[in-house]
């Protein structure tokens, strides 16, 4: 596991420092209308590659979101992988979230495929299937979890820190996508959602599913 920056995500810091020393010679040689755009395109992108620490949910049966965002739709559908049914509990980012994704739970990253693919708004349900897209397998104690990056309409970057193999903890940190997108996380048979459609959720901190309470 190749490990992140803490307060900015690594990958921001060329965007930041590049259009921070542009804004920096447009506003030597007088162009301010130019520098104080390049100036708040700064600003933005610190703002878009933040990554803030998160306190993660302690206790057993739990599984936190993997991305910041809006649950946008909770739906029995195939897994990618293996083509069963599964619950999907699927998160949109808009260009204000924290993209940085995180680890729903403990786990082994069992497998990590990655998909070319069109970029399609990525609310839409074909999305999952036509989009750009990132799918890892992670294995628990409690089940395997799926989690798949989806690029949207304005993202174009998956970045995956995981390699196979990675043991991760829950609301670690695995990867990003860039300016918009969403994730899907696929849950195990005795696991259902803790959180409802319209639901904001913070990833690495908001519990999205429990453990079902044995009969």
């Amino acid at each position: 596991m190749r490990s992140p920056s803490i307060g900015v995500a690594r990958e921001g810091y060329p965007f930041i420092l590049l259009l921070a020393f542009s804004s920096l010679i447009f506003a030597v040689f007088g162009c301010w209308p130019v520098a104080s755009i390049l100036l708040l395109a700064t600003w933005f992108a610190g703002h878009f590659f933040r990554d803030p620490e998160r306190v993660i949910p302690q206790g057993e049966g739990l599984a936190v979101s993997p991305a910041d965002g809006r649950v946008v739709k909770i739906q029995s559908v195939p897994d990618p992988l293996s083509g069963t049914s599964r619950t999907c509990i699927s998160v949109f980012m808009n260009v204000l979230n924290v993209h940085v994704n995180r680890s729903p739970v403990d786990g082994v990253v069992q497998e990590i495929v990655y998909f070319p693919g069109k970029f399609f708004n990525a609310a839409w349900d074909k999305a999952s299937t036509d989009n750009e897209r990132c799918v890892y397998a992670i294995e628990s104690n409690e089940g395997l979890f799926t989690v798949v990056q989806i690029a949207g309409l304005i993202a174009r970057r998956i970045v995956c820190r995981a390699e196979h193999g990675d043991t991760l903890k829950r609301g670690e940190r695995f990867g990003l996508i860039r300016f918009g997108s969403r994730v899907d996380l696929y849950l195990p048979e005795d696991y259902s959602p803790a959180v409802q459609v319209g639901e904001q959720v913070f990833a690495g901190q908001s519990i999205v599913a429990r453990r079902k309470a044995s009969l």
